[in-house]
């Protein structure tokens, strides 16, 4: 089979079901808003002044956010633009973001409860649309395909670039399955079959060492894989112990992302 041959859209589809990958419930999200707020709202988090860097201001007015959490990336650009919107399904995230709005003395940030699954009818068409780590959807090409239409110049997305969030070496230290999920090479190619060139460029996290203490490394381990029994935790003890009596350093998981971005294309041109 020749590259030209395969749906990757199905493909993808394909891939989310195989990795058994099910969606967050709002709840999950609203438990996690305060500590979101603190560790990925810094202004001056390298990701934060990577994505910004990439972006091109010109001729925008208008900002949405899809996903936007506790508004890492709305507040943060916020400056940039007259109005700024952000959405997503969490009421605990949008609480968080409306009080990070009102603590900055941002007045023109409003934020709506809708998922991409939702209609976005009431939402106005923007100049610039952003999707910041919120792209690991069901189905990304009508994901792709919604920010396109609702936008009017320029939309930025990020995705991961590798397949899991753990070292795999973990992963299977414990007895379980590596399940790989889909990276950012489906949305390039997706879009590139909608007739729709996108750019690439990469948000390398630096190197902030490794863990610390034990605590801190089997709650990483739990945040990725859910659910650690208290045989793997023995194990997890068992594995720190032994790295950290020999000098090495565990470290943190990677957070690497790709920014996959394209100049919006009218949808009477594209292939769908």
């Amino acid at each position: 089979m020749l590259i030209n041959q395969i749906d990757f859209s199905k493909m993808y589809q394909e891939h989310m079901q195989q990795a058994h990958r099910t969606r967050k419930e709002p709840e999950h999200w609203d438990k996690k808003a305060q500590q979101m707020a603190q560790n990925c709202a810094n202004p001056n988090d390298p990701y934060l002044v990577r994505f910004r860097e990439l972006m091109d201001f010109t001729g925008a007015h208008t900002l949405l956010d899809v996903g936007c959490g506790p508004g890492s990336i709305s507040l943060c650009l916020a400056n940039e633009f007259k109005e700024v919107i952000g959405i997503d399904y969490s009421g605990g995230m949008l609480e968080m973001a409306r009080l990070r709005a009102k603590e900055l003395g941002i007045p023109n940030a409003h934020f709506e409860q809708l998922a991409w699954e939702d209609s976005w009818a009431t939402l106005p068409k923007v100049d610039i649309s952003v999707a910041s780590r919120s792209t690991l959807v069901d189905d990304l090409k009508a994901a792709l395909l919604k920010l396109n239409r609702q936008t009017k110049l320029r939309v930025y997305t990020t995705h991961t670039i590798n397949p899991t969030f753990i070292d795999e070496n973990i992963i299977r230290e414990i007895g379980r399955e590596v399940i790989r999920l889909p990276t950012y090479i489906y949305a390039v190619n997706i879009l590139h079959q909608m007739g729709i060139n996108a750019r690439v460029d990469f948000i390398k996290s630096p190197n902030k060492g490794g863990f610390d203490n034990f605590e801190a490394f089997v709650d990483s381990v739990n945040w990725s894989l859910k659910n650690i029994t208290p045989e793997e935790t023995d194990i997890l003890r068992h594995y720190y112990d032994v790295q950290t009596a020999s000098g090495k350093k565990i470290s943190y998981p990677s957070r690497d992302w790709a920014m996959v971005s394209w100049d919006v294309v009218d949808e009477s041109e594209l292939t769908l």
